[in-house]
C-alpha cells in the first residue's frame, strides 16, 4: 500500500445562514467540503495540492494530520488511521499553517525547541544533531536567543519549519507557507524544501497559491475544486492544455514601420514599439514571426509565455471553480 492511502474521502460542515427578519432561530446550510476524494502518495513524494479558496485542501490536511474526522471514506498515512491513532500518527509527522504559529510567541525559540524536545522525547544527542543540521540549513544561527515576536515574516517561518522537523518527521504538511513572505524568503524557503525532501526522503504535501512555489518544487500537482479532486498529473501537462496565449514585443528599425497582422492577434502601441498577444492554435508562431518581418527592420523581438497564474486562473475559470 501508498504511504498516503486515501479512499472515497468525505467532509461536510453546517454553516447557519444569518437569522433571517422576525426568525428567532437560524436556518443551518450544509457545506461540502470534500466529496468523494481519492488518491495516494508514495513516500518521498513532494506534492502541490492546489485550488482556489474554500476547494477543502486545508480540511483535507487537517484529516490526514489527525485534526478533523471525516465522515466517510478510508484514510491511512504511513500504516495509521490519523484520527484514530493520533498519539502515534503526530510522532511522525510536521505540520506548518502559514498564517499559525506553534512556538511560543514570548520565548526564544531555542527555548521552545528545547520545549518540542521534550514533547516528542527526543534523545539528547539526535536533538543536538538535528537542531545543528536544521540550524545551517535554514541559517537560524543568530536567531536561536530571538523571542519569535521580535522576527520577521520570513525568520519566523524559517523558525516554525525548524521546530515542525526537529523529531525528524517522515511527512510534512504544509499550508501556504510562503504567504506574505518577500522574494528572498520564498527563495530560500524553495531551496531549503528542496533539501530537505532530497536528504531525509521526506514526503512533502504542499498546498499554496503561489504558482511560483508549485513550478520550483513539485513534479506533481493535484487540482481540487468544489471539494472535488479534478486533476492528478504532471504540471507540465497541466499547464500545457491550458498555454493558449502568447505576448511579443516587437521594437522596428524605423518609425513608419507597422505590422499587417490577421483579426486574431490582438496589438497594442507601447512607446516606440508594439505589444502583440495572440494564440498559438489560431496562429502558428512562425506564421506570426513571418508577418512581422514584412512590416519592415526588427530591432528587438520578445517571446513570453503566459504567466503561470494567468493560466491556472483561466483552469478554474474553465472549470467554474
Amino acid at each position: 500500500m501508498s504511504f498516503i492511502h486515501v479512499q472515497h474521502l468525505c467532509k461536510r460542515f453546517y454553516v447557519r445562514k444569518k437569522r433571517k427578519n422576525g426568525s428567532l432561530l437560524r436556518e443551518k446550510e450544509t457545506v461540502d467540503a470534500l466529496k468523494d476524494v481519492s488518491f495516494e502518495i508514495e513516500k518521498g513524494e513532494l506534492i502541490g495540492y492546489i485550488g482556489p479558496n474554500g476547494a477543502g485542501k486545508s480540511t483535507t490536511v487537517k484529516i490526514l494530520s489527525g485534526i478533523l474526522t471525516p465522515d466517510a471514506g478510508e484514510v491511512e498515512v504511513g500504516g495509521k488511521v490519523p484520527w484514530k491513532n493520533r498519539k502515534t500518527h503526530v510522532q511522525h509527522i510536521g505540520v506548518v499553517f502559514g498564517q499559525r504559529m506553534q512556538l511560543w510567541w514570548d520565548v526564544p525559540v531555542l527555548d521552545s525547541y528545547s520545549l518540542l524536545k521534550d514533547i516528542y522525547r527526543i534523545p539528547e544527542a539526535a536533538y543536538r544533531q538535528r537542531l545543528n543540521e536544521l540550524t545551517e540549513a535554514l541559517n537560524l544561527g543568530d536567531l536561536l536567543r530571538t523571542p519569535l515576536r521580535q522576527m520577521s515574516l520570513g525568520q519566523r517561518m524559517r523558525a516554525e519549519l525548524c521546530g515542525s522537523l526537529l523529531h525528524q518527521p517522515e511527512i510534512l504538511f504544509l499550508d501556504e507557507p510562503t504567504i506574505g513572505l518577500d522574494a528572498v524568503s520564498k527563495l530560500a524557503l524553495r531551496s531549503f524544501l528542496k533539501w530537505e525532501n532530497r536528504e531525509h526522503q521526506t514526503t512533502i504535501l504542499l498546498t499554496t497559491h503561489d504558482m511560483e512555489d508549485i513550478a520550483a518544487l513539485c513534479s506533481r500537482v493535484m487540482v481540487l475544486g468544489r471539494g472535488q479532486k479534478l486533476y492528478d498529473g504532471s504540471l507540465q501537462n497541466l499547464l500545457h492544455h491550458y498555454d493558449r496565449r502568447r505576448t511579443v514585443e516587437i521594437r522596428y528599425a524605423g518609425p513608419d514601420c507597422m505590422p499587417d497582422l490577421p483579426e486574431t492577434v490582438s496589438m497594442q502601441k507601447e512607446g516606440d514599439g508594439f505589444r502583440l498577444t495572440y494564440e498559438p492554435e489560431k496562429l502558428p508562431t512562425a506564421e506570426l514571426l513571418s508577418c512581422l518581418q514584412q512590416g519592415g527592420p526588427i530591432r528587438e523581438l520578445t517571446v513570453q509565455p503566459q504567466n503561470i497564474d494567468h493560466l491556472i486562473a483561466d483552469m478554474y475559470q474553465e472549470m467554474g471553480l
